[in-house]
C-alpha cells in the first residue's frame, strides 16, 4: 500500500510559482508518519514549496485542509480521485465543516487524528473505509517523524508541540470551537524526548497559549532550562504579571513570545471577549517588562470590530513602533466558520459571501464581511499600509538593534531574515486567489 501526505497552499498567482521562502515544517504531517505502520510505503508533497505528481501511483491520499486551502484541497482530492485513488480529508477545516469536506473526499477525520490513524488505515486495506473518523484530543506516544521532510528545505528551526486548545473564549478564534475552550497539556516526557531528538539549535513551541496552565506551564520550563535551547511561543499579556514565570521563562530558553494583542480598544476587547487583554491601564508597563527580562515579542493585532476605525489602526501601528516589537502583524479579521463571530455576523446579513473560502472572486487580503466604519477595501488597504510601513527600512533598523539588545546573538540573523523578507512578501501575498488558478492541476 502506497499513502501519500499532501499540505495545500492557499493558493497561487498566474506564472507564479510559490511566495515566500521561510515556510515552518508542517508538524501534522510528521505525527500522522509516525502512527502510519512501516509496512505502508509514503510520499509527501508540500504544495506551498513544490509541484505535485498527480501521476505517481499511490492508494490513499491524505489531505490537511485549513479554512484559506479548502478550495484547493478540493481540486486536489478531485485530481486524485479521477485517477483512481482514494482521499481523506482532515483538519480543523474539516472539523468545522465536516458535511462539506465530505462532498469532496472518500472519508474525513474530525478532531485530532491520533485514535483513530490506525484504524482508518487497517479500514482502508481491508476495503471496509468508513465515511467519517472522529477523533479525540489524546497525545500519541510517539514521536513525530520528521524523516518525511527529507529533501524539503524548510525554516531551520524545530516545531514542539507542548499543548492544544485555550482556556479562553475569545469569538473570533477557531481554536476555542475546536477544543471547547480547553487545554490539554502534552506529557512533559514527550516534549523532552522531542527536544532532544531535534537537529536544531532553535524551537517553536507550538502551543495554541502555552501558560494557559501556568503550574504545568512552570514545571515545563524548570525541566526545559538544562537542555540550553532557544525557543519562541505563543502567550498571553497577563504573563508579565508574574515576574518569576517571566525569569523562568528567560531562564529555559525563551527569546520571543507571540501575543496577540488584538486591539487596543477596551469595546472592541469586550466583543470578541478577549477579557485576558482588558488590562490597558497595564498595558505599557506589561510589554517593558517582557522585554526587561529580555524576551522579544512578536505582536498580533485584528481590525474589523464595530469600534475600529481609520485611526485604531494607526494607533496600533504607533504603538508597535514605540515599543520597538521583534515584529508584528496587522490582520483584517477573518469570519471562520465554528466561531462566534461567524454566527453573529451572519444573523446580522454583514457576510458578503456565506461560504467566502470557495467563493470563485475570494482573493488573500480582501475582507470577507461588512465593516461598521468602512469600506471592506478601505480596511484592507489600511491593514497592507501598517504592515508596510512597520516592515520599512527605518523601522527595521530601530527594531533591529533593539532585538539585539533583548535576544541572543542567535536570534540576530532570525530578525533580520525574517523582517527583511516580510516587507518584500507583503504585496506578493495581496489577491492570491485563494484555491483558484489550478492551471497546474491535471485536467
Amino acid at each position: 500500500m502506497k499513502l501519500t501526505f499532501i499540505l495545500p497552499a492557499i493558493g497561487k498567482k498566474p506564472g507564479q510559482k510559490y511566495i515566500g521562502t521561510w515556510k515552518m515544517e508542517p508538524l501534522t504531517i510528521a505525527v500522522l508518519k509516525s502512527l502510519t505502520p512501516e509496512d505502508v510505503e509514503t510520499a509527501f508533497y508540500d504544495d506551498r514549496i513544490e509541484l505535485i505528481d498527480y501521476d505517481a501511483p499511490t492508494d490513499l491520499v491524505a489531505i490537511v485542509v485549513e479554512t484559506y486551502t479548502a478550495a484547493r484541497s478540493y481540486a486536489i482530492s478531485r485530481a486524485f480521485r479521477e485517477r483512481g485513488a482514494k482521499v481523506v480529508l482532515g483538519g480543523y477545516h474539516v472539523t468545522m465543516m465536516p458535511d462539506e469536506a465530505l462532498q469532496h473526499a472518500d472519508a474525513i477525520v474530525t478532531g485530532n487524528a491520533e485514535a483513530v490513524w490506525q484504524t482508518m488505515l487497517k479500514d482502508f486495506q481491508r476495503g471496509e473505509l468508513k465515511k467519517h473518523y472522529d477523533g479525540e484530543a489524546v497525545y500519541s506516544p510517539l514521536l513525530p517523524d520528521k524523516s518525511i521532510y527529507a529533501g524539503k528545505k524548510y525554516m531551520p528551526v524545530s516545531l514542539i508541540e507542548t499543548g492544544r486548545g485555550c482556556c479562553n473564549h475569545c469569538d473570533f478564534c477557531s481554536i476555542a470551537g475546536y477544543y471547547g475552550c480547553k487545554y490539554h497539556a502534552r506529557p512533559h516526557e514527550h516534549i523532552l524526548k522531542d527536544i532532544q531528538r531535534s537537529e536544531h539549535k532553535y524551537h517553536f513551541l507550538v502551543d495554541d497559549n502555552l501558560i494557559a496552565d501556568k503550574r504545568n506551564a512552570m514545571e515545563l520550563f524548570e525541566k526545559i532550562r538544562p537542555l540550553k535551547i532557544k525557543w519562541a511561543g505563543q502567550g498571553t499579556l497577563s504573563m508579565a504579571k508574574d515576574e518569576v514565570l517571566l525569569k523562568a521563562m528567560k531562564d529555559s530558553g525563551c527569546e520571543i513570545i507571540l501575543i496577540g494583542f488584538e486591539s487596543l480598544e477596551e469595546e472592541n476587547l469586550k466583543q470578541m471577549n478577549k477579557a485576558v487583554n482588558l488590562n490597558i491601564k497595564e498595558r505599557d508597563e506589561l510589554v517593558k517588562r517582557i522585554h526587561a527580562a529580555g524576551i522579544g515579542i512578536y505582536a498580533t493585532f485584528i481590525f474589523g470590530y464595530d469600534h475600529d476605525t481609520e485611526q485604531t489602526i494607526e494607533n496600533a501601528l504607533r504603538f508597535s513602533e514605540k515599543h520597538r516589537f521583534y515584529t508584528a502583524a496587522f490582520n483584517h479579521l477573518l469570519p471562520f466558520p465554528g466561531t462566534g463571530l461567524y454566527e453573529r455576523l451572519k444573523q446580522e446579513n454583514r457576510l458578503l459571501t456565506e461560504k467566502w473560502w470557495l467563493a470563485e472572486d475570494y482573493n488573500y487580503g480582501q475582507l470577507a464581511f461588512l465593516p461598521k466604519n468602512m469600506s471592506p477595501e478601505r480596511l484592507s488597504r489600511l491593514c497592507r499600509d501598517a504592515r508596510k510601513e512597520f516592515s520599512g527600512a527605518k523601522n527595521i533598523l530601530r527594531r533591529g538593534l533593539s532585538a539585539m539588545g533583548r535576544t541572543s546573538p542567535l536570534l540576530w540573523f532570525l530578525f533580520w531574515a525574517m523582517n527583511l523578507s516580510i516587507g518584500g512578501e507583503v504585496d506578493e501575498k495581496m489577491n492570491v486567489p485563494v484555491g483558484r488558478n489550478l492551471d497546474e492541476l491535471p485536467k
